[in-house]
């Protein structure tokens, strides 16, 4: 496997800066996530059972998740992302015939990007079009959206709101969403 270079390598310095409440505490962690492993499963119409159960037993979880829903069993998931297609997170993809469904590692193409923080939906809702409230979109939401006409996908998990950006707009997105964070205070990881 290739050595992957991070496309954010090199742009943004470790540490605090912004507005910081009186302990010094951030309002917004951002974090790039190295080491990404991705692949997009997509199914055919009568075969999507099969394929959702193969991933739910890959992940380690009863069954495959809905539409825009992610199921996580410690580090890896699997994530609804349309109605005919899944991400694996993490793990790599099972085996499938040709007659079941198609298989792509999409690992490369993505830079996945944390957002935490207790102001982290404000952040993200300053640049989404989605009710990021908890009732609205708790964990193990998934949804594909848009930032400044990027396509993006968002999925809270446990650790907070994973962005999944398309490489050639993660740094554009990244320096956008930095200086959006410095009047919550930020840390970057």
């Amino acid at each position: 496997m290739d050595n992957r270079i991070s496309a954010l390598a090199g742009h943004y310095p470790v540490g605090k800066s912004g507005i910081l409440t009186s302990g010094e505490t951030a309002g917004v962690r951002l974090q790039e996530v190295h080491g990404l492993t991705l692949f997009q499963v997509a199914a055919w119409a009568n075969s999507i059972d099969a394929v959702g159960a193969q991933l739910a037993s890959k992940v380690g979880c009863d069954t495959a998740p809905g539409p825009c829903k992610a199921h996580s069993v410690g580090a890896v998931a699997v994530l609804r992302i349309e109605p005919l297609k899944w991400w694996l997170y993490g793990v790599d993809a099972p085996e499938f015939d040709a007659e079941q469904g198609a298989i792509l590692d999409i690992s490369h193409s993505r830079t996945q990007v944390r957002v935490s923080g207790v102001e982290a939906a404000t952040l993200l809702n300053r640049h989404l079009p989605l009710d990021l409230r908890e009732h609205s979109f708790p964990v193990g939401s998934v949804a594909s959206t848009m930032i400044h006409h990027v396509g993006v996908t968002l999925w809270r998990s446990d650790d907070g709101y994973e962005l999944f950006i398309p490489r050639g707009f993660a740094l554009s997105l990244w320096e956008g969403l930095v200086e959006s964070a410095t009047q919550f205070g930020v840390e970057i990881i």
